[in-house]
């Protein structure tokens, strides 16, 4: 026995008995997120045709590639829309820091409108994140894009320069947050991994006229070397592909860990604003969260320093910055 998932939107909606035709590839590596078998058609009871209500295909020339209506023509004023006129916009490499940026934000701006954009790096279907539907079910999200391949948002856009623009303009947002979906790809070398596109985010951001905000991928437990302390995954991201200037966020704690947290961000001085992030408060934040808080299967207690890093980012982004 094991289980398999299924997007009825794509392949219709099994039924007990059903007899389905099954990709396992994910299963038999064992995947932590998405070690799931999937349903790729129910051959007996195929799905019905339904007129497309758009022209833009998103996972294109695959078999269960899908037909989105895209928010660049649906929704008029972004045929013309530039600028996201000095939005805040947080980058992460990961799908789990989002909840943790969200606390940082809505601890200092309760009632601020949080848009999530969800680039392709990682799951392509939003619907695999019940972080993100959770967020959502709580109203700490007020909706979500889907950019490049990556579909089932509120609103679907070719890339993160459009995607923020729709937060902006569609959703009418006071904050994004970009992020690829769950089960990042790396490879343990320096240039071949998923979270190289936060440094495209953070060119993006500044691109249409956002103040963007760099989240450190931090972790005190990640057995692997080159993610302990300050990951490499963000020297690399923010030191060698992000070309605009961000704000990067370094927690303010006065341990040895986040002394050599912040030894470790100073390389990317030259290129960004590293600003120390006091954290009083961001733990209750945090606990308050409405969903689970878990990066590579530990949660906030078992890795509490990479939720905290998340959340100063979140709490950066929400302060109005000097003039």
């Amino acid at each position: 026995m094991f289980r398999a998932l299924a997007y009825p939107h794509l392949v219709g909606q099994p039924k007990p008995g059903d007899e389905v035709l099954l990709s396992v590839g994910a299963l038999e590596l064992g995947l932590g997120t998405g070690g799931y078998a999937l349903v790729v058609a129910i051959p007996s009871r195929l799905p019905k045709d339904v007129p497309a209500a758009g022209h833009m295909v998103k996972a294109r020339y695959t078999p269960l590639q899908t037909i989105v209506d895209g928010a660049e023509e649906r929704h008029p004023e972004l045929a013309t829309a530039t600028s996201v006129d000095g939005m805040p916009v947080v980058v992460a490499d990961l799908h789990s820091s989002v909840p943790a940026v969200l606390a940082g934000i809505l601890k200092a701006r309760p009632s601020a409108r949080i848009a999530y954009v969800m680039t392709d790096g990682g799951a392509l279907p939003l619907w695999f994140s019940r972080t993100i539907d959770g967020l959502q079910t709580a109203g700490w999200l007020t909706g979500t894009v889907t950019v490049g391949q990556a579909f089932g948002g509120d609103l679907e856009c070719v890339t993160v320069h459009s995607g923020l623009l729709a937060a902006k303009h569609v959703l009418k947002a006071d904050f994004a947050v970009v992020a690829q979906g769950p089960g990042n790809l790396g490879t343990g070398s320096v240039w071949g991994f998923s979270g190289v596109a936060c440094g495209e985010a953070i060119n993006a951001a500044a691109a249409v006229g956002g103040r963007p905000v760099a989240t450190l991928r931090v972790s005190s437990e990640e057995p692997r070397e080159r993610h302990r302390g300050l990951s490499h995954h963000s020297l690399t991201a923010y030191g060698k592909v992000a070309l605009a200037r961000a704000e990067v966020a370094v927690p303010d704690v006065p341990t040895e860990f986040w002394a050599g947290v912040a030894a470790q961000a100073a390389a990317l001085a030259d290129r960004h604003t590293l600003v120390r992030v006091p954290v009083e408060g961001l733990d209750a934040a945090l606990r308050a969260c409405p969903v689970r808080l878990s990066t590579m299967g530990r949660g906030l207690d078992e890795d509490h320093a990479a939720f905290l890093a998340a959340a100063c980012a979140g709490r950066l982004a929400a302060r109005v910055p000097p003039n």
